[in-house]
């Protein structure tokens, strides 16, 4: 499993996700996960099983306790993306 670090944007996110994916929680944080898992496997990070249709649960989630779900939602795969380009970028130096 690659290294998951704190240097890295969005980490947090990323290992809170981590974390309850694998107590099967379903958590913005793991459903962003399950979202980002193909990429996130492909950069070597060992990424259990997550949720099917992720991004729709997350909209879903965001939705039901937020007015902005949309601006939520976006800034969230933002961090995820910012997440997966800088471990894309450390891995290729």
């Amino acid at each position: 499993m690659n290294e998951l670090s704190d240097a890295f944007p969005g980490a947090d996110l990323m290992r809170a996700g981590l974390e309850d994916l694998v107590v099967g929680s379903e958590t913005e944080a793991s459903l962003l996960v399950s979202m980002a898992a193909p990429r996130l496997r492909a950069l070597g990070f060992d990424v259990p099983d997550g949720f099917s249709a992720p991004s729709h649960r997350l909209y879903e989630l965001i939705s039901a306790s937020n007015a902005g779900a949309h601006s939520r939602y976006n800034a969230l795969v933002r961090r995820a993306v910012s997440f997966a380009r800088a471990a894309e970028h450390a891995s290729t130096r």
